[in-house]
């Protein structure tokens, strides 16, 4: 089945309503690495309830709906899907504990012809559900492999399909200004799926090597997590309300266990940045961009 493009440009996403404690806040902080030294004061606010503080990228884990798109007649391919990019813009500090409204729409999708795929692009806005203020909004990019040439068929939405969104910026070709080194646990993936994405992908080793990979790779949003980690330890002194932004393209797979180095480009309040598995010195993240203040 193709894509039928006002059909899934209109996909009726239902608000999702989310209420979340203390306790899930500390476990998304352990699963993205806060509080690897335990000793460290800074850390320890964002995994121990004593004037706790949610990490700024935990929304990428809040009021989801999971991977809709294998729901039975979307016409998306599923089972060629990868999460390409993932931008995050907060608004307001995230509480550590609350109850929040998710609300989801597809925002494009891009058709690149039948060799390349289709583009689908989602935007989710997040609020507190007891105040109504915006506390976040989230780009998430996926490639559909399977999906491209959709729009050559008369009548299915425009030639192309939407605009295609504004590309990142490519890495700078110069040595990085800074550089944050932090390691993932070997059970990390184990950890960050009780927060969201049950994919067996990231806990059962046969599925992983069905799909091609050694052993079970750690969720993209958890690196994602990670990147955020770096750049506040780094240029933020621990303070979440002072990253205002994140996006990024994800280049390849992190397995549980390796060491994210985060190699960062500062341009004033301007972040660029990309990361490397230090273990097999490939780059993981690339095309980032964060905004602090």
């Amino acid at each position: 089945m193709a894509i039928d493009y006002a059909r899934l440009r209109n996909w009726p996403l239902a608000d999702v309503e989310h209420t979340y404690d203390w306790k899930a806040s500390a476990l998304y902080a352990l699963g993205v690495g806060y509080g690897h030294d335990p000793m460290d004061e800074r850390q320890l606010r964002f995994v121990y309830e004593e004037d706790m503080v949610a990490a700024p990228t935990m929304p990428v884990v809040l009021a989801t709906h999971g991977f809709w798109v294998k729901e039975q007649n979307t016409g998306v391919d599923w089972v060629k899907v990868l999460h390409g990019e993932q931008s995050l813009t907060i608004h307001r500090p995230i509480p550590a504990a609350a109850t929040v409204i998710g609300s989801t729409r597809v925002k494009g999708i891009v058709d690149k012809g039948r060799d390349k795929g289709a583009i689908l692009v989602q935007e989710r806005m997040l609020h507190d559900k007891a105040t109504g203020e915006l506390l976040a909004t989230l780009e998430q990019l996926s490639f559909c492999r399977g999906d491209g040439g959709f729009s050559e068929q008369p009548g299915n939405g425009p030639r192309g399909g939407d605009p295609a969104p504004t590309p990142k910026p490519a890495t700078p070709d110069s040595p990085p200004d800074l550089a944050c080194d932090l390691p993932t646990l070997p059970q990390a993936a184990l950890i960050y799926r009780l927060c969201a994405d049950q994919n067996p992908l990231h806990a059962d080793p046969k599925v992983a090597r069905a799909a091609g990979f050694p052993r079970p790779i750690l969720h993209g949003l958890a690196s994602f997590g990670v990147a955020g980690h770096a750049i506040i330890k780094t240029c933020c002194d621990y303070d979440p309300a002072r990253l205002k932004s994140i996006g990024l393209r994800f280049s390849g797979p992190v397995f549980p266990g390796e060491t994210l180095r985060t190699e960062m480009w500062r341009q004033g309040n301007r972040i660029q940045f990309r990361a490397r598995s230090v273990e097999r010195d490939v780059v993981v993240l690339s095309h980032g961009v964060a905004e602090i203040a």
